[in-house]
């Protein structure tokens, strides 16, 4: 009985906590072994700022131009970025309740971004957004200007705009030439007058401080606190430089083995039993002709065994990987959809082109938005550009329109917009903003052609197309009636 006694007591104290017990998890991404320590070795807790410093932003931009500027994959997916956001330009669209005060305005404004060339310093502010990871412009008079707006946009490079000596500005709150407020609000900008990378720049470069109203600074902030951009093709930097080598290496190979025709080699161990040949010794050879070798040696004819197969397979991956951080699919970076169906290709462009409505977005409110504004300023003060009883422009509503994205199959899709009209899931003005056009300027030119075909005694026939559901379909088949 003492025993059994001595044993219970026994299992309670060893079933009782002896203290406060604790949760201990633990994340393998966490651990540091010997298999990842050098993987990781570079991670850092740097703040955005400290991480994008002056030097590392500089080292980014440079390798970024070298890169863009000899990899031709490199320029065209940059060249293809801007082309797809900006396209021919953006169109402005004005919502007041006068619809002809709507359009006077919106001729005006576009006779007035034609004359600065908007529509290219646009192009050229995305491309720079992918080179050198942000772009600036300076909202400036230009009395050179063709226009009874003077308004101008002169477009400058990262590199111009720094402090060059930080001892120069003791304010804790600038970021190598943007000083900001309390708030985090630009305040003003440093600008050096010369390029730091012309061959007559000074030691000591001179710099303005422009108000931030003045300076428009466009890039896609990926970090909370993220100040200055860094190139959008980061991290594709190291895959571009292995795509060059890597075809480089292929061409060497496949040179190498083209230069020799054969070689002579023997069995014979060395001083053995060979007759004497001179080292890299060139033997001419005759077509349609039997060649003896020396005694114990043998020729063999080099293969040209590259570029292998897995080239062209190593450049699809490295280019789907590179063109990833631009959203943009593989059949867009290389130019090549010979191995797309028509479904793959569609669903691949769905993320692409949701990726170009937010940068459009982006660009619409940190660019077009602003250089509206200063636009409306300046017409304000020319008699009679603006129509009166519009009431103070900043409450005016807007949007701007950029070129709608051609379907692959036009035919498809007419059937599929008249579907959904037809159904009201859609509207006129949803359906040309697609195709990046103002719904009523359209209707507008449709109702005068349609008139002037009447008055030419011309038959116009239904402009809307008919069709039914069954009639839309995502592959290449074409609906077939079924069976009686």
């Amino acid at each position: 009985m003492l025993a059994w006694l001595k044993q219970f007591r026994h299992r309670s104290r060893r079933r009782r906590p002896s203290g406060p017990r604790f949760l201990r998890g633990r994340y393998d991404a966490s651990v540091t072994s010997p298999d990842n320590r050098r993987h990781w070795a570079n991670a850092d807790g740097l703040s955005a700022s400290a991480a994008n410093s002056r030097e590392v932003r500089r080292i980014l931009r440079e390798r970024a131009r070298y890169e863009i500027a000899n990899n031709s994959y490199a320029k065209g997916i940059t060249l293809t970025l801007a082309n797809d956001v900006i396209g021919t330009g953006p169109r402005l669209q004005l919502l007041t309740p006068d619809a002809s005060a709507n359009r006077s305005i919106e001729r005006a404004f576009s006779r007035w971004a034609q004359k600065i060339g908007l529509a290219e310093k646009l192009r050229t502010m995305r491309m720079a957004q992918t080179t050198d990871g942000e772009a600036f412009a300076v909202l400036v008079s230009n009395p050179a200007l063709d226009n009874s707006v003077q308004l101008d946009l002169r477009l400058i490079e990262a590199d111009q705009v720094t402090t060059p000596e930080p001892s120069l500005d003791p304010t804790a709150s600038a970021v190598d030439g943007i000083v900001f407020d309390d708030q985090g609000n630009p305040v003003e900008y440093h600008i050096l007058r010369t390029h730091p990378g012309d061959g007559d720049a000074p030691l000591v470069q001179d710099f303005d401080r422009v108000p931030a109203d003045s300076v428009i600074h466009l890039f896609r902030t990926d970090r909370p606190g993220q100040q200055r951009g860094i190139p959008e093709i980061t991290s594709a930097l190291p895959l571009f430089a292995m795509l060059r080598d890597y075809s480089l290496a292929t061409l060497d190979a496949a040179k190498a083995a083209a230069y020799f025709a054969g070689i002579l080699y023997t069995d014979s161990p060395a001083n053995g039993e060979a007759d004497a040949v001179e080292p890299l010794d060139e033997i001419e050879l005759d077509r349609n002709l039997l060649l003896t070798m020396p005694g114990g040696w043998k020729m063999s004819q080099l293969r040209s065994e590259h570029p292998s197969a897995t080239y062209g397979e190593f450049k699809r991956e490295i280019l789907n990987e590179i063109a990833r951080c631009l959203n943009m699919p593989f059949n867009v970076a290389a130019a090549n959809s010979s191995g797309y169906n028509y479904a793959s290709g569609r669903l691949d462009h769905q993320t692409y082109f949701k990726a170009i409505r937010v940068d459009q977005a982006h660009l619409e409110c940190c660019v077009l938005n602003r250089i509206l504004a200063a636009w409306l300023d300046e017409a304000s003060l020319v008699p009679g550009l603006l129509p009166d009883g519009l009431g103070p422009y900043a409450d005016w509503s807007s949007q701007f329109f950029f070129d709608g994205h051609e379907h692959v199959d036009p035919a498809k899709e007419a059937r599929a917009q008249a579907i959904r009209l037809d159904s009201h899931t859609t509207t006129l003005a949803d359906e040309y903003a697609r195709r990046g056009q103002d719904w009523e300027t359209q209707l507008q030119q449709r109702a005068a052609e349609l008139h002037r075909m009447r008055d030419l005694g011309l038959m116009a026939d239904d402009p809307t197309p008919k069709g039914n559901a069954s009639d839309v379909t995502d592959d290449h088949t074409t609906p077939q009636p079924a069976a009686a």
